[in-house]
């Protein structure tokens, strides 16, 4: 089965909303004017139940289906990034400091395609629940979702994903059982020392070098304390200290983020911090204080969900464009925490040689929309039939 004609028929409505959003992002929990414009959608397709304000913006939608049945989740992230778009396209960010660089308004537009077809079509039993979430990029939207109460709420009993794939060929599934993306974890060090006079480095106590030497260490963990079958990403990306090329400053401040599939690595690579933080410090003779924060949780695919979602892939898009056994990325996401709460599938779906996520240039192939759609649909058709 190839992408659905009915859906097919919203091709240039959906390009449509995806380009009113992509002109149109918000950060975080703040999506008001998204999830209003979500909203004004699904109230225009005729969906049953419309509950809002979860998670600030986040919205649940509910069809009734033909008769008695369980519930079927299916989730878009909504929210955009704190970044400025570089991509000169007439349909552009107008929002200085923010851009749909992750395709969020493509995930949106997806599944506002899916409710669409399914208000109209109703061919399944039980009901479907269409979680529309904010705050994917940073503060856990996803977790705030389900620490309200959703699953039970809504009485969800699984629940799948999409996330589009630049450098995956168009339209092309990808997904795999088992872990799919990594915790995401940051740390920072703050080395605390005595500023002076670059011309007297003597007659002060510099930062600079027991932080140097604090980031050296802390790449070793990979390579020195790790097991090399296993994997485990530790990237310092930021460093500040100074404010002039004479003058020695007070403070030395680096951070970065920990990536693994595995809670005892997490743990291990915590303790090694603070081992190497507190010696350099004593070594260097400085003060040194670590914070890392634990954050998402790996993605961890339940292994029936997948081979489920992977059989109705290969329905929309054919047996030759689905990979069921892809390898994990050391990427992250928050649907983890809905993951952890009830069995479901993330599943990525390519959009060809385009930008990566996150890139300024990045924007969302709406030729994917439909596709992506079908698929959100053809899950709850075959997972509740008639």
């Amino acid at each position: 089965m190839p992408v659905l004609n009915r859906i097919a028929g919203y091709a240039e409505e959906m390009t449509e909303w995806r380009r009113w959003l992509h002109r149109n992002p918000e950060i975080g929990l703040e999506c008001h004017k998204t999830s209003d414009f979500v909203a004004e959608r699904l109230e225009s397709f005729g969906v049953d139940q419309i509950h809002r304000g979860i998670a600030k913006t986040g919205i649940v939608a509910l069809i009734e289906g033909q008769g008695e049945g369980p519930t079927i989740g299916l989730r878009a992230d909504m929210d955009a990034l704190p970044m400025s778009e570089e991509t000169g396209l007439d349909y552009a960010s107008e929002t200085p400091g923010a851009m749909h660089a992750c395709g969020h308004d493509g995930h949106t537009t997806m599944l506002l395609g899916a409710a669409k077809y399914l208000a109209e079509t109703r061919r399944f039993k039980g009901r479907v629940a269409l979680i529309f979430q904010p705050d994917e990029e940073g503060g856990g939207g996803g977790r705030v979702m389900v620490e309200e109460g959703i699953m039970d709420r809504f009485d969800i009993g699984r629940v799948f994903a999409l996330h589009n794939s630049p450098g995956t060929p168009l339209g092309h599934f990808s997904t795999n059982p088992g872990p799919i993306m990594a915790s995401a974890d940051e740390f920072s060090v703050t080395v605390t020392g005595s500023g002076g006079h670059g011309a007297s480095p003597q007659t002060a106590l510099d930062p600079i070098p027991p932080a140097l030497a604090m980031i050296d260490a802390f790449h070793t963990i990979v390579s020195r304390n790790h097991d090399a079958y296993q994997q485990l990403v530790i990237t310092v990306a930021t460093i500040h200290a100074g404010t002039a090329h004479n003058v020695i400053p007070g403070t030395c401040r680096f951070g970065g983020t920990v990536r693994t599939f595995d809670p005892l690595i997490q743990d291990m690579v915590i303790r090694r911090m603070e081992e190497i933080v507190a010696g350099t410090a004593v070594a260097y003779g400085v003060t040194a204080e670590l914070d890392y924060q634990k954050g998402y949780p790996p993605t961890v695919n339940h292994e029936d969900q997948v081979a489920f979602a992977a059989e109705v892939a290969r329905e929309v898009a054919g047996d030759d464009a689905v990979t069921a056994d892809a390898l994990p990325q050391m990427f992250a996401g928050d649907f983890s925490s809905m993951l952890e709460a009830r069995p479901g599938a993330y599943v990525n779906l390519g959009q060809g040689d385009t930008p990566m996520c996150h890139h300024p240039a990045f924007d969302f192939v709406d030729e994917i929309a439909p596709v992506g759609a079908s698929y959100f649909a053809r899950l709850v058709e075959r997972a509740q039939p008639v």
